[in-house]
């Protein structure tokens, strides 16, 4: 409940930080028992979407004109004849026919984004895993600090989504300022977020938006391992 307007949910020129308590739901069109928080998009000066999916049991997504990445965050879906489970995903190219289609009461983090073709390469095709079964490899060495890389290094794809652990008391080894600009998804844990000149408590269930070249910065409190879904524009 939110006590005389008080929220962490901040927006800035270069970065967004939406918290739980300012998420507003609404369906989007063709949507069936199901409705979206839409966390980012054009509107906000984004190249790309992302939103949070809840699905009723036996909730519909119909297929899209863009390419498609999904992770379930809670509850079975089933897309593209695949069944997706807790921490599964799918990526699917622009216009593939699949709906997402909920067995159970479900959540799922949806990304968006008009592709983008590079001489010479075909798009990929559609591309499924579980974040689970990915061996994780520390961040330059960095045994506290492990990467997840849940789409193929392949230059065809031109956004890339992985998941970042930190374990208690890791950080990033340095502020990046880059060309790429991200979408972030809190899952696990808490810490610090540098972004731009702002620093920020982040907690599961936050989500940040970040233009390119914004500064940002992480760092890992408390007990338990953080853990984050972030997505970033590449290749191109």
């Amino acid at each position: 409940m939110q006590q005389l307007g008080y929220t962490r949910s901040a927006r800035r020129a270069d970065h967004l930080l939406l918290t739980p308590d300012t998420f507003v739901r609404a369906p989007l069109p063709g949507m069936r028992n199901a409705t979206a928080i839409v966390h980012v998009g054009p509107a906000a000066g984004a190249r790309f979407m992302q939103c949070t999916a809840i699905l009723d049991v036996g909730g519909d997504i119909p297929p899209t004109t863009t390419q498609r990445f999904l992770y379930v965050l809670e509850g079975v879906i089933e897309v593209g004849g695949e069944s997706l489970t807790l921490d599964g995903y799918a990526y699917l190219p622009a216009g593939h026919a699949a709906h997402i289609r909920a067995n159970t009461a479900a959540r799922v983090a949806v990304i968006e984004k008009a592709y983008l073709p590079l001489d010479g390469l075909p798009a990929p095709g559609p591309f499924y895993g579980n974040e689970r079964s990915i061996p994780p490899q520390p961040l330059e060495g960095d045994e506290a600090l492990q990467v997840r890389a849940l789409l193929p290094a392949d230059p065809a794809f031109d956004f890339a989504v992985n998941t970042m652990t930190y374990e208690p008391g890791a950080s990033l080894p340095m502020v990046e300022i880059h060309v790429m600009e991200h979408g972030l998804l809190m899952l696990d844990g808490g810490g610090i977020y540098r972004l731009g000149d702002s620093w920020y408590p982040v907690t599961r269930g936050d989500f940040i938006w970040m233009a390119p070249y914004c500064p940002q910065w992480f760092g890992a409190l408390g007990k338990k391992p953080a853990r984050y879904l972030i997505y970033k524009d590449w290749n191109r």
